[in-house]
């Protein structure tokens, strides 16, 4: 009989599976590529839509989003499923009550700021983790592989063979070999929550060596940072992350790696931590002179960078602010009132 760890539905075989997710047994083995279609199919009978998108270190990304049938199928196990896994509370990325702000707030006002970054995070996942996490949790094989499937895919050799060329060639050739794989795609509405449970390990052992040496850690999705007094001890902490995160298949991004001291700006998941959590006073101003323009000439002349809903965006820009500093934000939504839509 099953061993049930955690609170997760009772899914004892293919049809338990397939009735809870509300499809037959053959909808649910070819949601779940049993057999590698996606792979050989052509554009129309692929389960994702792939598009190349730059990163700003110089690097490339590839979006691999789910169509409509398999986005919900995905949606409902992380409903049932994922919903009742663990997730470290270091963890701060894709989490009700869990935000950018929440993630910044233990690192205000230290004498160091460490921040990392983990390369290829969602493509470092691999099937064979999330079928092992769903034994764990109770699952026979035959369903642990089903929902592994409907969470996972292999990108077809065509969208890799399109993959710009960057100027890292390693880190991309390094993407290019996960990808051919199967993997955790970026882009589905399940892998936030699969690479935050399949992390736990990750992050209960980064949390008992920034406990060890005096130091603060919390993860923000592939964003890793640690803080601590004057005298923290980077000559052990720098080399125990890289031998952890290693030794846990999240290999570290070399380019992104940064140290701060308390005389110079300290940022973490976009906010400035040298007080207390906030967004940088340039990005404030910039939004304010935006606004300002938009009362002033429309919004349309100040939509350049053509954003299909302008008028949400600047909601979500003027939220952003409020999330750290409410009075700043009551001072744009004055002067979002103005504006003429």
């Amino acid at each position: 009989m099953p061993v049930w760890r955690w609170p997760v539905p009772h899914w004892r075989t293919l049809g338990d599976c397939a009735e809870a997710l509300d499809v037959d047994v053959g909808e649910l083995q070819w949601f779940a590529d049993t057999r590698g279609w996606n792979r050989r199919a052509g554009a129309a009978l692929r389960h994702y839509r792939y598009r190349w998108v730059p990163t700003r270190s110089g690097g490339v990304r590839l979006l691999e989003q789910p169509k409509p049938r398999l986005a919900e199928l995905q949606r409902r196990v992380t409903r049932h499923v994922l919903a009742a896994l663990p997730v470290h509370d270091a963890a701060h990325g894709f989490r009700p009550g869990r935000s950018a702000a929440t993630c910044a707030e233990p690192h205000a006002g230290r004498s160091f700021v460490v921040r990392l970054d983990l390369e290829g995070f969602f493509a470092a996942v691999s099937a064979a983790r999330v079928r092992a996490l769903l034994r764990l949790a109770g699952y026979p094989p035959a369903v642990a592989a089903a929902v592994a499937g409907l969470l996972t895919t292999t990108a077809p050799a065509d969208v890799l063979s399109a993959a710009p060329n960057t100027r890292d060639r390693e880190s991309r050739r390094r993407l290019l070999r996960r990808l051919a794989a199967p993997h955790l795609p970026q882009g589905a509405p399940s892998s936030p929550a699969v690479a935050n449970t399949v992390a736990q390990r990750l992050d209960l052992r980064l949390a008992g060596l920034a406990a060890a040496l005096g130091a603060r850690y919390t993860r923000y999705a592939d964003d890793l940072v640690f803080s601590g007094d004057a005298d923290l001890p980077l000559h052990r902490l720098l080399p125990g992350v890289r031998l952890i995160t290693g030794d846990e298949g999240f290999p570290l991004r070399d380019s992104k790696t940064s140290v701060a001291a308390a005389h110079q700006r300290q940022r973490v998941a976009g906010l400035v931590v040298n007080a207390s959590p906030a967004v940088p006073r340039e990005d404030y101003d910039a939004l304010r002179a935006i606004l300002h323009n938009c009362v002033r000439t429309g919004p349309a002349a100040q939509n350049r960078d053509g954003h299909p809903d302008f008028r949400a965006h600047l909601l979500g820009r003027i939220a952003w602010v409020g999330a750290t500093h409410p009075r700043r934000a009551a001072r744009l939504r004055a002067l979002f009132a103005r504006i003429s839509w």
